[in-house]
């Protein structure tokens, strides 16, 4: 099972669930909000343990 992690918008602040493919290693994609549909940007690192760390931004964040 894919583990969820929440997260807040950058766009309009709502609590929402990824699902993080943790047998994929670190990655980037985008991800649209499933409350505003904008798109968030979305880093997933794992740790020495394996466990996600999850930050997301806005599309136009520098």
């Amino acid at each position: 099972m894919l583990p969820a992690i929440d997260i807040s918008c950058p766009y309009c602040g709502e609590t929402i669930a990824l699902f993080v493919d943790d047998s994929a290693g670190d990655q980037q994609y985008i991800e649209d909000c499933q409350v505003c549909c904008r798109p968030i940007q979305v880093a997933v690192v794992l740790d020495a343990d394996g466990e996600p760390t999850v930050t997301v931004r806005a599309e136009d964040d520098a």
